[in-house]
């Protein structure tokens, strides 16, 4: 399914005290980017000038959203993963990683973490679970990934098996070193069999545009943003078992009879911790 807009939702809510309705916001904007509603008028101006100045960022937006649906089944399925830790989750759209989930593990527990008031709001409301299944939420921000630990294992046996699902989103942490550090201390808190679902925008991969479309978000939106080399990328996968087929532009792995889908400038990669 083409990701989008939940039909069932009416649009963002009265900003409470704690959302910024006056500055885009990345959750907000890329929920613009999916053909969402939940978006301020400063989102979708934002969000608009970038695709003007950086026309495939719809695509990326939705080739990041179709491989998640991939990975997800994948591991729920073939690799038998029953536990997922989504960091960065954004606002609901269709196809969220508890919906797939479910759909091919109906017992599968999964805990979203974000720390953006208007996507608690809606998590809240829309973020449902099988019966089968848990479905849970977590306020925290990617840079305190030991508050994420403590609170996931409330829901999830991280004793057993975790797919740490990390979907643009290290793209916020600019520091490169930092990021690795997140990475490092959410893996050695699982097991092994654990795995790490990755992506990450680039320059590599036909980002044409992108540059002076990420310095414009830097200059109007929240949080900064900033793209990696593959070099840099493939370091967030250092000790783990990098599954087929490798780091690819997220719109190839394992697309099945839509492998030929045109590369977009967002990376891919799924690890398996030995």
């Amino acid at each position: 399914m083409i990701p989008g807009a939940d039909v069932t939702d009416p649009g963002p809510r009265t900003p409470s005290s704690r959302v910024r309705a006056d500055i885009a916001h990345n959750a907000r904007v890329w929920n613009h980017w999916l053909g969402g509603s939940d978006s301020y008028p400063v989102d979708r101006a934002v969000g608009d000038r970038v695709t003007g100045m950086y026309p495939s960022i719809g695509e990326v937006a939705r080739a990041d959203r179709a491989f998640l649906g991939r990975a997800v089944r994948h591991l729920a399925g073939d690799a038998g993963i029953g536990q997922f830790l989504d960091i960065g989750t954004g606002l609901p759209t269709a196809d969220n990683t508890h919906e797939v989930a479910q759909h091919t593990a109906p017992d599968a527990r999964v805990v979203y973490v974000d720390n953006d008031p208007i996507v608690l709001e809606h998590a809240r409301s829309l973020l449902t679970s099988s019966p089968e299944g848990a479905t849970e939420y977590v306020e925290a921000d990617a840079r305190d990934p030991e508050l994420i630990l403590r609170a996931a294992g409330r829901t999830l046996d991280l004793g057993r098996p975790v797919a740490v699902m990390m979907l643009g989103i290290l793209n916020f942490v600019l520091d490169t070193a930092e990021a690795r550090g997140i990475v490092t201390k959410l893996m050695d808190a699982l097991p092994s069999g654990s795995h790490l679902v990755l992506t990450h925008p680039t320059t590599e991969l036909g980002g044409e545009g992108n540059e002076a479309a990420m310095r414009f978000w830097n200059e109007n939106a929240t949080p900064p943003i900033t793209a990696r080399s593959r070099t840099e990328f493939a370091s967030f996968l250092d000790g783990l078992d990098v599954l087929e087929p490798g780091i690819v532009s997220c719109s190839r792995w394992r697309a099945g009879s839509h492998g030929l889908n045109p590369e977009v400038a967002q990376f891919g990669a799924v690890g398996r911790k030995p």
